[in-house]
């Protein structure tokens, strides 16, 4: 799909897309319907050095965000990190037949704008820009205007004479802007019930799985990364998704799948507790020992002794 293009800078960008300089060289709102990529372009992978927020509504081609490809025909908020892929199967600019022009916004933030403020060490905490990208969020009418109003609120402060409270009122719309990203976020984890449901079934059968295994003292304790990986999501996607439907983060329902099935092995089975600790996949007994106890208020002696 397309040349892989690396695009350091916010003017690189510009240049790309055949616009005007940017006015401000750390941050930049572009209008999406005014990027013109080159003609020739047919398919591209972006690799750029900033973090890009957009807004975007009929793109008539698909655009791939890590594991997943995705339609524009509908307001979609899409967020990616420095470093992280984005392409793109055909050029957008040309127009099919009875297709609508791509409408929408992209705001690029270059990390060095962040510097000295309260985004400099949270930007990478919002969980989206780690999703890789597994799964964009949708606006309701509302809430795309509400976004958009945020967006032109940061492009009026930037193009104003710049002072000693420019960048904490930028900083300070760019931070209203991803809060409101991340409500509505959750709430999208709560109405698409049935697929979040499904992955919860998904992690339960694969920790089942796992735990099945004869080899897990050469295998270990499973990790959130290696579930995540199975599943084709980030950690930090899965960790919400999870959460959002239990409460719960992955490294919980491993340690709950985990002691189930140490409570099985010492109920149903004489085997001595450090050969149990071993069978689940743990280094040293001691730690089997303290998570037991951490977790049941018992520890496994204490809970074997219960069935005796």
């Amino acid at each position: 799909m397309g040349h892989l293009k690396y695009i350091p800078k916010i003017l690189d960008f510009h240049r790309f897309a055949n616009l005007s300089a940017p006015r401000h060289p750390l941050i930049s709102l572009i209008d999406f319907g005014q990027v013109r990529f080159p003609e020739d372009l047919k398919g591209l992978k972006l690799v750029q050095k900033y973090y890009t927020i957009g807004l975007k509504r009929n793109v008539p081609y698909k655009l791939f965000y890590g594991q997943k490809e995705y339609d524009f025909n509908e307001g979609i908020m899409t967020f990616l990190a420095p470093d992280q892929v984005m392409g793109m199967e055909r050029n957008p600019n040309i127009n099919l037949k009875g297709a609508s022009k791509p409408t929408g916004w992209l705001l690029l933030v270059h990390p060095d704008f962040l510097w000295n403020t309260s985004l400099a060490q949270t930007m990478k905490s919002y969980a989206f820009f780690g999703y890789d990208i597994n799964e964009s969020l949708f606006l309701s009418e509302e809430e795309e205007e509400m976004m958009i109003d945020i967006f032109k609120r940061i492009e009026q402060e930037y193009r104003s004479p710049i002072d000693k409270f420019s960048q904490k009122i930028i900083v300070s719309q760019l931070e209203l802007l991803l809060n409101y990203a991340e409500r509505f976020y959750e709430r999208q984890f709560i109405t698409r019930n049935t697929p979040n449901h499904q992955l919860l079934a998904q992690v339960e059968q694969l920790l089942q799985a796992y735990f099945n295994q004869e080899n897990l003292m050469e295998l270990g304790l499973p990790t959130v990364e290696h579930i995540s990986q199975e599943l084709h999501l980030s950690p930090s996607y899965l960790s919400s998704m999870l959460k959002s439907l239990t409460g719960m983060g992955t490294q919980q329902h491993i340690h709950n799948k985990l002691i189930e099935k140490a409570k099985e092995q010492l109920s149903t089975t004489p085997l001595p507790i450090n050969e149990i600790a071993y069978n689940l996949g743990f280094e040293y007994p001691s730690s089997f020992n303290k998570l037991f106890k951490n977790k049941t208020e018992m520890s496994p002696l204490e809970f074997r002794k219960t069935f005796n």
